[in-house]
């Protein structure tokens, strides 16, 4: 069963990935400022690297503990007594919650920043964003999601499920695709869309510290972290509203994507919605 759920997550990740490629190609919402090329590789590179390191370190372990939680019956599921579909549906809502609130630490907490932060320095936007994580983050991320497991307790499908969602979601969120203003109104208010998202990019911080869900987009409004997109798109469709307010250093250069979280000018962030004059903050 291992072998065939982690044959079937990649099989997911790959599908979401060319199919998400392929509708950037014919109806891109915002011109590409860099290489679609260049992008992907860069991108690519990135996950592969990612993908060995995460294998290596995190994957194994993390699995084996999924199964001895479940084994042990530990978690509020258990305590719960849910089963089936119900527990899979309630496990995929609560990791969801999890996730928001893990997703808004990363903005606020000055160690998971300078992480968090090479994710953003992306002066563009499309569905290979959504690959541009730093591992160091990545492994920060799977020592916290192994709490989750034995808080919670979902069952392994659970797991999986959600993780597939999450990859799902978040190469949906990051293409480079919009949709009409009536359209993403009704979807935006159960699922977090490309529009939803590209304003958490955006370089205005008053978009851009806001939005924080992953799957469901009903947690910002629930805990007061929405920011409804301008239908203009003039906070992330323009050229250069996306990033950061300070310029990115080389940001497609692999040196800086791997030890620009020990630089001690990563840790501030301006709210503000100019370029200039901004005042920075530490998160």
């Amino acid at each position: 069963m291992d072998v065939n759920l982690d044959t079937g997550k990649l099989i997911v990740f790959l599908g979401g990935l060319f199919f998400m490629l392929l509708i950037e190609t014919f109806a891109p919402a915002r011109s590409w400022q860099t290489g679609r090329l260049k992008r992907l590789l860069f991108h690519g590179s990135i996950a592969v690297v990612n993908t060995v390191l995460i294998r290596l370190l995190v994957y194994v372990p993390l699995l084996l503990w999924i199964v001895q939680v479940e084994q042990e019956g530990w978690g509020l599921s258990r305590w719960l007594g849910l089963t089936g579909y119900t527990e899979l549906l309630v496990s995929v809502v609560v990791l969801d919650l999890f996730d928001y609130f893990w997703h808004r630490a990363n903005h606020r907490v000055p160690l998971l920043w300078r992480f968090h932060k090479t994710h953003h320095t992306d002066p563009g936007m499309d569905v290979t964003t959504a690959l541009r994580f730093h591992p160091g983050e990545l492994v920060i991320s799977a020592l916290v999601k192994a709490l989750w497991i034995v808080v919670w307790g979902p069952t392994v499908i659970a797991w999986f499920v959600f993780e597939c969602l999450v990859s799902l979601s978040a190469q949906f969120h990051h293409a480079n695709i919009d949709f009409s203003d009536g359209i993403e109104t009704d979807l935006s208010k159960f699922i977090v869309t490309p529009r939803y998202h590209a304003s958490h990019h955006a370089v205005d911080r008053s978009y851009g510290d806001a939005n924080f869900s992953t799957i469901l987009s009903c947690w910002d409004r629930l805990f007061g972290s929405y920011n409804s997109p301008a239908s203009t798109a003039a906070t992330a469709w323009t050229e250069g509203s996306l990033g950061l307010p300070e310029p990115p250093l080389k940001p497609f250069s692999f040196q800086t994507w791997l030890f620009d979280p020990f630089n001690k000018s990563n840790l501030s962030l301006s709210r503000t919605g100019s370029h200039s004059g901004a005042e920075k903050i530490k998160y």
